[in-house]
C-alpha cells in the first residue's frame, strides 16, 4: 500500500496514518493546513519524501525543522496540489490518494489526482457538493476513481457491491446521529453554547464537522454527496436518525428489500476499505456484538429544529453554482458561530439565506465554483458581522 493523505494533520488524516502503520505501507506525500509540529512528526515517523503546507510562514518554519532530512517542502495551495499529483511508478502497487482537508479547500486538490489519474479515497465532501460535476468529469476524462470515505458513503457502495443491476435500487437511507442536541425543539437550540455544540456523543471529529453534526448540516452535505457519488436524484436519498451508530447507512431495492452495513462507530474501517478496496483485511476495531448493544433505534428527523437537511436537499435541487454557495455560507457561519461571533440557529439562517439570494448560474468551472462560495461567504458576513 502507497498513500498519499492530504490533510494529515486533522482527525481523518491521523487515524490514516494509524491504519498504513498497522498495515505496514508507505506514505509518498503529506499535506496540512499549518500544524507544523504535527506534520513534522509524521513525516520522520514514515519517512515521507514529500509534504506541503498550505500556509506559507508555517511551511517555512517546516523546512528550517526538517533540515536535517531528505524530505522536500512545498507551501501554499499549489504546494498541496503538487502533493496531490505525486507521481505514481509503481503499476504494481498504485498509489491512492486520501483527501481529508476540511471545506472547499480540498477541491483543487481533488481535482489534481484525478487529473494525474490516481484512484481518490475521498473524506472532502465539499470536493463533491461544490464541484461535484467538475469532480466527477475529470474522474471519468482520465479514467480515475473515487472511493468513498465517510462512514455513511462507505456504508452505501460496501452495500452496493451485492447489486449488480442499479436499476433495481429504489434508493439509499443515510443514517444521522442527530448530534448533540437529538430531542431539542428549535426554542431550546436558541442559547445553546460552543462547548455543547462540539460535545458529540459518538464520533471524535474535527471542530468544524462536530458543528456540522451538531446543525445536522452534516448530513445535508452528505445528501449533497451521495447524489454525485450513486448518481441519485435527491428524492431517493432518504435520512433516518439512529442514535447508536452502527448502522451506517442503508440502501433499499424496488421490491422493499433493504440492505443495511453495519459496525462499531471507528472511522478507521471504512478508511482502510478505501485505501485497501477491493481486498477486506484485519479490522482495527474490535468486533461488533450486537447482543451487546441490544436494542437499536431509528427516528425521523426534526426538520422544523434542524432544517439544513432540507435547504441542501432544496439546493441539489437548483443545481448550478447554489449548492457551492450554501456549502460556503455554512463555512463562514460554522467558524463565525466557533469564534463566538454568531449564535447556534444563525447558522442555518446564513445558509437559507444564501439559499434564497444564490444566482441560477451553472458550476462549468472551478472559478464559477469558487466565485459563487467567495459570494456567499461575503453574504453571510455583510448580514452578520458588524
Amino acid at each position: 500500500m502507497r498513500v498519499v493523505i492530504l490533510g494529515s494533520t486533522g482527525s481523518i488524516g491521523v487515524q490514516a496514518l494509524d491504519v498504513v502503520s498497522r498495515l505496514g505501507g508507505s506514505v509518498a506525500a503529506l499535506t496540512a493546513d499549518r500544524n507544523v509540529r504535527l506534520l513534522e512528526e509524521q513525516v520522520r515517523a514514515f519517512s515521507v519524501p514529500l509534504c506541503a503546507l498550505a500556509d506559507e510562514a508555517a511551511a517555512a518554519d517546516l523546512r528550517v525543522r526538517l533540515a536535517d532530512t531528505p524530505a522536500k517542502v512545498l507551501s501554499g495551495p499549489e504546494g498541496v496540489a503538487c502533493c496531490a499529483r505525486t507521481a505514481d511508478p509503481d503499476p504494481a502497487d498504485p498509489l491512492r490518494v486520501l483527501n481529508s482537508i476540511v471545506g472547499v479547500a480540498g477541491l483543487s486538490p481533488t481535482l489534481a489526482a484525478l487529473e494525474t489519474g490516481h484512484t481518490v479515497a475521498l473524506a472532502n465532501k465539499e470536493s463533491l457538493v461544490a464541484g461535484g460535476e467538475l469532480v466527477v468529469r475529470a474522474a471519468a476524462e482520465h479514467g480515475a476513481s473515487l472511493l468513498p470515505v465517510d462512514s455513511e458513503h462507505s456504508a452505501i457502495f460496501q452495500a452496493l457491491q451485492g447489486c449488480p443491476d442499479l436499476r433495481s435500487l429504489r434508493g439509499v437511507i443515510l443514517t444521522a446521529s442527530g448530534g448533540p442536541f437529538f430531542g431539542k425543539s428549535r426554542a431550546e437550540l436558541a442559547d445553546v453554547t460552543i462547548s455543547q455544540a462540539l460535545a458529540h456523543p459518538t464520533w471524535s471529529m474535527g471542530a468544524k464537522i462536530t458543528v456540522d453534526s451538531a446543525t445536522m448540516m452534516n448530513k445535508g452535505l452528505e445528501l449533497m454527496e451521495a447524489a454525485w457519488l450513486f448518481g441519485l436524484p435527491p428524492e431517493r436519498i432518504d435520512v433516518v436518525v439512529h442514535r447508536q451508530s452502527i448502522v451506517h447507512s442503508l440502501i433499499e431495492y424496488h421490491d422493499g428489500a433493504v440492505l443495511a452495513q453495519l459496525g462499531l462507530p471507528d472511522m478507521r474501517v471504512p478508511i482502510q476499505y478505501a485505501l485497501t478496496y477491493p481486498q477486506r483485511l484485519p479490522s482495527p476495531a474490535g468486533r461488533l456484538n450486537l447482543a451487546e448493544w441490544g436494542t437499536l433505534t431509528f427516528e425521523a428527523p426534526d426538520e422544523d429544529a434542524f432544517p439544513a437537511p432540507a435547504l441542501c436537499r432544496e439546493a441539489l435541487r437548483r443545481g448550478g453554482v447554489v449548492p457551492a454557495a450554501v456549502n460556503a455560507a455554512n463555512e463562514e457561519a460554522n467558524a463565525l458561530f466557533r469564534a463566538g461571533k454568531l449564535r447556534f440557529p444563525q447558522i442555518t439562517e446564513a445558509v437559507a439565506c444564501a439559499l434564497d439570494a444564490a444566482p441560477a448560474a451553472p458550476a462549468d468551472s472551478l472559478g464559477a465554483v469558487l466565485s459563487a462560495g467567495e459570494w456567499a461567504r461575503e453574504l453571510v458576513r455583510a448580514h452578520y458581522v458588524r
